[in-house]
Order: C-alpha cells, then sequence, then structure tokens
C-alpha cells in the first residue's frame, strides 16, 4: 500500500462483534492469561491498542516492529541504555534536540558512558569512531537549524564497523523520509510533534529490525514508559491524516521560506527546500518533501526579537512544534535553554534565531501575520 493508504489501513484492529471500522479502546488494564499466547499487560507494551499503533508506524517506516512509548525522551533514552553499559563509548551529532543533549550531558557520565559530540560531517563522524563505540546517533533535518546528514553514508560507516545506528526522523516524518531503508537500524519519533499532530498528546516510538526492537522491549519492561489505551486511540486516529496534513505543512513552509529569504529584516533563512541551503541537494535525494520547520534568524539591528514575537497575531508562540497551527519558539530560551551559552553559538543558536513550525493554516495568512510583526516591531 501507498502511504496515504498505509496511514488508514495499516494496523487496524477489527472490531468484530460490532463491526466498527477503528480500534476499539481498552482500558483494561488487567487482562485474562489462562488461554491466551502470552501475557498482556501495558507495561508489557502489548495491549491491542498499543499493537496497532506500532503496526500502523511500522508499515510506514518499512520496519519489522517497534515500541510505542510516552514521551519521545523515554524512547530516546530507552533505546540507547538499551545498546549502551559502563564503558562503552557514542557518537552524536552536535546539533540535535536540545532534550537529547541535555540527556547526554546529564546521564552518560554516572553510568560511566563516554560520548563525543560531533558535526554532521560524515569524515568528522568517522574519526570521533573507537574500538569502543557503540552507537553512532544523528538527527536529520536537525533541530533546530535542519541541517541534513548524509544517511547512506552513516549507515554504511556503522555498518562496517558493527555499530548500532539510531536516527531522530522526527522532523522529516515517515511520510518524508524512511531512514531504514538506507541502512539505519532504530528510528526514532517524538510522536508529540507531527505523529499526533494537533498539540494535545505526548508520545514517542522506536522502530526497527525485530531483534533490535526485542532487546528494546527488555530495557522498557523494566524502565515502565508505556502509553495508555486512551492515548494510543488519540495517537491512531491522528496518523490517518498525517500524510495529508504533512502534505500542506511542507507546502506552506516551502512557501513562507521562499518568502522570508526576500524580507530585509532577516540575516538567514534556514530550510533544506530552499537551493541555498548547505543541505538542499542531499535532501533531494534522501527526502519526499522537505518538511514543515522553517527556521530563521531576526537582523538585530533593524528590529528586536521580544517586539517581534510579542506583535504576532496568528501565529503562536509556543513550545513544541508539529501541530496544525502554526507556532514560533526561540531556541535559545526553549528547547536548547539547557545548553550552555558558548555551545548553542558554537553550532549557531544565537538569540536572534526562530523555528517556525508551519501548520495547516492558509500559507498568506502565515506569512502576512509574519510581516504584520516585522512592521509594528
Amino acid at each position: 500500500m501507498k502511504k496515504d493508504t498505509q496511514c488508514i489501513h495499516s494496523g487496524t484492529f477489527k472490531d468484530r462483534a460490532t463491526g466498527g471500522v477503528n480500534t476499539p479502546v481498552y482500558t483494561s488494564s488487567s487482562f485474562e492469561y489462562l488461554d491466551a499466547t502470552c501475557n498482556v499487560y501495558p507495561r508489557y507494551f502489548n495491549t491491542p491498542n498499543q499493537r496497532a499503533v506500532i503496526d500502523k508506524l511500522s508499515a510506514l517506516e518499512n520496519t519489522e516492529d517497534g515500541v510505542l512509548f510516552s514521551s519521545g525522551m523515554a524512547a530516546i533514552s530507552t533505546v540507547l541504555f538499551t545498546f549502551l553499559k559502563q564503558g562503552d563509548h557514542i557518537v552524536l551529532q552536535r546539533d540535535v534536540y536540545g532534550g537529547t543533549y541535555h540527556y547526554a550531558m546529564s546521564e552518560f557520565e554516572k553510568f560511566g558512558i563516554d560520548f563525543t559530540f560531533v558535526s554532521n560531517d560524515i569524515d568528522e563522524i568517522a574519526n570521533a569512531i573507537r574500538d569502543d563505540t557503540k552507537i553512532i546517533y544523528i538527527e536529520t533535518p536537525s533541530n533546530p537549524l535542519l541541517k541534513i546528514t548524509d544517511i547512506r553514508a552513516v549507515a554504511e560507516l556503522a555498518g562496517s564497523k558493527n555499530i548500532v545506528t539510531a536516527i531522530d526522523n522526527t522532523f522529516a516524518t515517515p511520510i518524508n523520509q524512511n531512514p531504514h531503508t538506507y541502512g539505519i537500524d532504530i528510528i526514532l519519533h517524538s510522536g508529540t510533534k507531527y505523529l499526533g499532530g494537533h498539540s494535545d498528546i505526548c508520545c514517542g516510538a522506536a522502530l526497527g529490525r525485530k531483534s533490535m526492537i526485542d532487546k528494546i522491549m527488555n530495557s522498557a519492561i523494566n524502565f515502565g514508559g508505556s502509553l495508555n489505551a486512551s492515548t494510543c486511540y488519540l495517537l491512531e486516529r491522528s496518523l490517518k491524516t498525517l500524510s495529508i496534513r504533512i502534505e500542506r505543512q511542507c507546502a506552506n513552509a516551502q512557501h513562507i521560506a521562499e518568502s522570508l529569504q526576500q524580507n530585509s529584516m532577516i540575516r538567514n533563512v534556514y530550510y533544506p527546500g530552499l537551493d541555498t541551503h548547505e543541505g538542499h541537494e542531499l535532501a533531494k535525494k534522501l527526502m519526499k518533501a522537505f518538511g514543515a520547520v522553517v527556521s530563521f534568524e531576526l537582523n538585530n539591528s533593524k528590529i528586536n526579537t521580544d517586539t517581534f514575537i510579542r506583535s504576532l497575531k496568528l501565529v503562536t508562540p509556543a513550545l513544541s512544534l508539529g501541530g496544525i497551527e502554526t507556532l514560533i519558539c526561540q531556541p535559545a530560551t526553549t528547547s536548547h535553554e539547557k545548553m550552555k551559552e558558548q555551545d548553542r553559538l558554537s553550532i549557531g543558536i544565537t538569540k536572534g534565531l526562530f523555528r517556525l513550525s508551519v501548520g495547516i493554516e492558509d500559507k498568506d495568512d502565515i506569512l502576512a501575520d509574519i510581516e504584520q510583526a516585522f512592521e509594528n516591531g
């Protein structure tokens, strides 16, 4: 099935009792076991509602299996602690989600895990590998500067050295990019963003080969970051419109990025769909479309950042991203607030940088609001 069809039909648990077309919400935390083929329990990640979502996501990402979590960070931390132990080493892309960066800085050292942050350049990644390197972790497009990493090259490099690869595919979504097809072992999502898509649920997912998912599952059961049936239902409902939402959001983002590039109030626009973006040609090879996040840096000599963001009327200054409404945030004071200032500046996250999560509103309305904020700022 094509993506549009998979979004709607893959994984649906058929209600034979009533003939309902949607997966029923199984609210039970207790399930009978005497004649069951396995012990079903929410913390074992195997209830009907959990499995329905994972089966749909696995179809969309071209993977064999997966695990559904209560947040994106639950997925990331569980996966990394599954394959890392005391004395191991991990190579991470430097420009990753701020929560991932803070997790590495806060947790690895206390568990005796060594780590190296690198750019998205394949040669720098290769040079950082050691004999005790167990994982290479990347994020592409990255948050918030939308840098593009050569997924195929990373997979080939890691495969030649028997190193596990993991990617945060949140910004691309399974609609625009399928890293498992290029050889990446584990695909991670903060489902709170585009998979949920309505700014009303918190969840995460890890997807990959069944042999690896089985290992992750063993750790996940111990860590306990499972998702309840009601949220599973909301997530499955949202996934049915993922493809059409992403198509609209990406088209809006392309239009807005091209328009902002011509505005004198802006110093830089970061969007892989622009031919001026350093990763544009690579993104064309890896992605179906270029995503729905546009980041831009204001010209501080012409406009005050605080006045600008407070002048917006339609676009909402808010945390997170990926919803049907257009949101904006200042990464230096939100998603990457916990990074040291010198570390933020070293990867280009200035106080004038804004991350625009483009929604499904009329593209000209979104753009008009940004332009009037420039005028009133």
